[in-house]
């Protein structure tokens, strides 16, 4: 990957749908070698082009992150809360907790009912740290590509 893939990242980290007519000259491309650097990147599998919603746009009102520290095996945890419409994704992780999961909740109410009434249940949790997102209508992940 060169440089001018980078940048290429870089203008679908900031906004997916770009035309290549505007990809190309941002990245000091035609819009046609645009077009081409960037299907050789998804065939290489380097980059995959998705839609990703907004939940809180979707009538979520109540977002937050949950570290979770477990007794046992953390994977059935994760099995577990990902059977759940509420859960984006969980991940296991190491160090202070053993799996983080993203939720989003019709209201603040459902989301402590989450917590209370589906997470803490579940066997194996042993605690649950609430992480809440306030002010949030739309959130992006951007990594560092050079």
């Amino acid at each position: 990957m060169d440089g001018t893939d980078r940048a290429i990242l870089r203008e679908l980290q900031a906004d997916g749908r770009i035309p290549y007519a505007d990809l190309g000259p941002k990245v000091g491309l035609s819009p046609s070698a645009a077009r081409l650097r960037l299907q050789r990147l998804i065939d290489a599998k380097v980059v995959q082009v998705v839609g990703v919603t907004d939940p809180m746009a979707m009538g979520g009102q109540a977002m937050a992150l949950l570290g979770i520290r477990v007794d046992g095996d953390p994977r059935a945890v994760a099995d577990a809360l990902s059977r759940h419409e509420e859960v984006v994704y969980a991940v296991l992780t190491s160090g202070t907790f053993d799996l983080f999961t993203e939720v989003v909740c019709r209201s603040p109410t459902a989301l402590l009912d989450f917590i209370n009434d589906v997470a803490r249940p579940v066997e194996g949790v042993t605690a649950i740290d609430n992480f809440p997102y306030f002010g949030i209508h739309t959130h992006r992940f951007f990594w560092d590509v050079g």
